[in-house]
């Protein structure tokens, strides 16, 4: 983005990751001043410990961001913590702006254990946002309820993989039907292990 003309008026991103926060700051905001970077000091395990547990607002103010992308991020979010950033996310965007965001999806309904109040699945004793999966129909109703219509959906090319869901800030627009997820069967397991020395990406 920065290299494309013309450039956006602003961008502004935020992570939880110190190191790749701190790089950006350092290599990209010298060279292009409306582009800023922030720490999100929010909690993981492995990645940002000493971060907060509970849900923290969007260090910006309302109504400012025609686009906000969320690429692997609500894939790694607590059920509990899903709402509360749906809402974020409608207060940052203006009335006519898009969010692009992955998500992991299922259907509960084939897990008649499941009890009304969970909507969630977890793969990692240790990390749950290691990989959250989310019940469609209530993904659906939190957009919603947050002031977000969901306009275009694309299945993962790897069965139950990541969906890709575009939503609006508009209500003029038609809601997208979710289509079935025939893809191919495959493996896209998460990292469980560091490949490299921590302090080489910035960890602690």
């Amino acid at each position: 983005m920065i290299q494309q003309r013309p450039q956006p008026r602003s961008y502004f991103g935020i992570d939880l990751h110190r190191g790749m926060i701190k790089w950006c700051q350092d290599n990209l905001t010298v060279n292009a001043p409306h582009f800023r970077f922030s720490h999100f000091d929010a909690y993981n395990i492995g990645l940002n410990p000493s971060g907060s547990t509970t849900p923290l607002a969007f260090p910006t103010t309302d109504n400012t961001f025609t686009l906000l992308n969320a690429w692997s991020v609500f894939t790694h979010i607590l059920e509990t913590d899903v709402e509360f950033y749906l809402r974020e996310v409608r207060r940052v965007l203006t009335d006519d702006a898009m969010f692009v965001s992955t998500w992991f999806l299922m259907d509960k309904v084939f897990f008649p254990m499941m009890q009304e109040f969970q909507n969630a699945l977890y793969i990692n004793p240790v990390d749950p946002t290691n990989a959250a999966i989310f019940d469609r129909a209530w993904v659906q109703e939190a957009f919603a309820a947050a002031g977000l219509r969901i306009v275009n959906v694309t299945p993962p090319k790897v069965r139950g993989f990541a969906w890709i869901l575009i939503a609006t800030t508009r209500s003029d627009l038609p809601e997208a039907e979710f289509p079935v997820d025939s893809a191919p069967f495959g493996l896209r397991r998460p990292p469980h292990e560091l490949k490299r020395p921590a302090s080489e990406i910035g960890l602690p």
